[in-house]
């Protein structure tokens, strides 16, 4: 950037400053003037530099600074703890709920073995007092029945 044979630093050196100078804009003699519409083609500037060269070319627009974030009305940290508390209230809800169902399920568990002693037990009923129950089993009489040396007498 600054060449090796200067003998002071780059901070004292004098700086000179060149202005462009603006050339009239080109016109073509030989080639046919087409009608625009005024506005669609953007101005075209040339300049000269302070070695002789041309530059030309269109004008750039200014870049626009990005805006400025707006903050929010509310706070950050009022938005999370009002978040955590519906978190934590969706939670307490969630665990009434299990609660509830596991409650639930264990009564349906209980109904269902009492409805199953209940016909069960009726069709026991039904078996000891009904009269078709004898008849294909054995009928044994106790009181005339006799046991002699481990073996029944009927």
């Amino acid at each position: 950037m600054y060449p090796d044979h200067t003998p002071h630093a780059p901070a004292q050196r004098a700086v000179e400053v060149h202005q462009p100078t603006p050339l009239p804009p080109a016109v073509a003699v030989s080639a046919p003037v087409v009608p625009v519409q005024p506005g669609s083609v953007p101005a075209v500037a040339s300049i000269v530099l302070p070695d002789g060269r041309v530059v030309t070319g269109y004008a750039i627009n200014p870049a626009q600074p990005e805006p400025v974030a707006v903050k929010p009305a509310v706070s950050r940290t009022a938005v999370n703890v009002a978040l955590g508390g519906v978190g934590f209230l969706a939670v307490c809800g969630g665990l009434i709920l299990l609660t509830s169902f596991i409650a639930a399920l264990t009564v349906f568990i209980s109904q269902l073995i009492i409805l199953a002693a209940v016909i069960f037990g009726g069709w026991i009923t039904v078996e000891l007092f009904s009269a078709s129950g004898h008849q294909g089993g054995t009928t044994v009489h106790i009181r005339k029945a006799t046991f002699k040396r481990n073996k029944f007498y009927g």
